[in-house]
């Protein structure tokens, strides 16, 4: 096995060293190193007066530029394509290499194998509705999305089954029930809840199976207006003041005759909200703030789910709705600059 190479302060020692009358077995004493690479370093001094090492050429690359070239069309051409769908169309021109060759190839252009995001599919129509929409809105001022009621509905579930976690264990405990999450068919149950937030703070958690008349948590269009009617003007008032406007996507129970009847007779503003544009929503993200707010809660009914749930809702601070309100400019910048595609709020 090769030695590791002497540092540039090791080399430069030595021939101090021996500018002192020392001898190679006395400078290779004190500087622990060996007398064969004492005379060695002192030997290439003095016939090409370098001490820095000659970069060595390696082993030759297995692929010629043709090949690599080939590499970064196929994936840039198609990010998804695998590194043996790579291997097997070089291996049709004649190249025979291994896919770590392949992956070291796409290493060097700065490329990773990573996770894709899952993303909601924009359409062209949609991509453009949202273009307009962040350069309409790009040159608000921060008041304008502070007089925003933010609103949406989520689903919770008893047992979370997506995504995984982590825990710390010994060695054969991995089935002890401590280090385990449950798993049951249908997620075991879960509620559907309609929730509000402003930027000075989370508003009121409405459990949909509270207002239908069956116990379910089906929401139509006349549930989501006996929601509006109890809840907006009250957390409105509570949370921003008089004047504000509401914001809502376009579900069809939002859209719906009876809902923009009764929003008119109220004379309330609602922003008009692109469709598919969920990261553009900071009450997405408050969302993602509750439901990691109930991983350390282990309820085990619907019941203790749903106060769980209005718990940390309420829990989440006012510095957090108001970061999260705030970056209204950040995404609608990005927006802007992915030309309507996803962004990565």
């Amino acid at each position: 096995m090769r030695s590791k190479e002497l540092s540039m302060q090791v080399k430069e020692a030595i021939l101090k060293l021996r500018k002192q009358k020392k001898t190679i077995r006395e400078i290779a004493t004190i500087l622990r190193v060996a007398k064969s690479t004492v005379w060695y370093i002192l030997r290439k001094k003095a016939s090409t007066g370098e001490l820095s090492n000659v970069k060595r050429p390696g082993r030759p690359r297995k692929t010629t530029v043709v090949d690599d070239r080939r590499i970064i069309f196929m994936v840039k051409r198609n990010p998804f394509t695998t590194a043996n769908q790579v291997n097997n169309t070089l291996q049709g021109v004649g190249v025979s290499i291994s896919k770590s060759t392949i992956k070291r190839r796409l290493h060097e252009i700065k490329y990773r194998g990573c996770t894709a995001r899952c993303k909601p599919l924009i359409s062209l129509k949609n991509r453009k509705t949202r273009l307009d929409f962040a350069k309409e809105h790009l040159k608000k001022p921060a008041q304008f999305w502070k007089n925003i009621l933010w609103t949406d509905e989520t689903k919770i579930n008893l047992y979370q089954n997506d995504g995984k976690k982590k825990v710390w264990r010994r060695h054969g405990t991995a089935h002890y029930p401590k280090h385990t999450t449950s798993s049951v068919k249908h997620d075991g149950g879960s509620v559907m809840s309609w929730e509000c937030m402003a930027a000075s703070g989370t508003g009121t958690l409405v459990s949909i199976d509270d207002v239908t008349q069956d116990r379910s948590s089906r929401m139509n269009s006349e549930v989501f207006g006996a929601i509006l009617t109890a809840q907006i003007q009250l957390n409105a008032v509570k949370l921003i003041g008089q004047r504000f406007m509401i914001q809502m996507d376009i579900d069809p129970k939002h859209t719906a005759k009876a809902t923009q009847e009764f929003i008119k007779a109220k004379k309330w503003k609602i922003i008009e909200w692109p469709s598919q544009s969920p990261d553009l929503n900071p009450i997405e993200h408050a969302f993602h703030l509750l439901k990691t707010k109930l991983q350390t809660e282990r309820p085990t009914n619907k019941q203790q789910l749903k106060a769980a749930t209005a718990k940390a809702w309420q829990s989440i601070k006012k510095e957090e709705t108001q970061h999260l309100v705030m970056s209204k400019s950040s995404r609608l910048q990005a927006a802007v600059g992915s030309k309507g595609f996803s962004i990565k709020y």
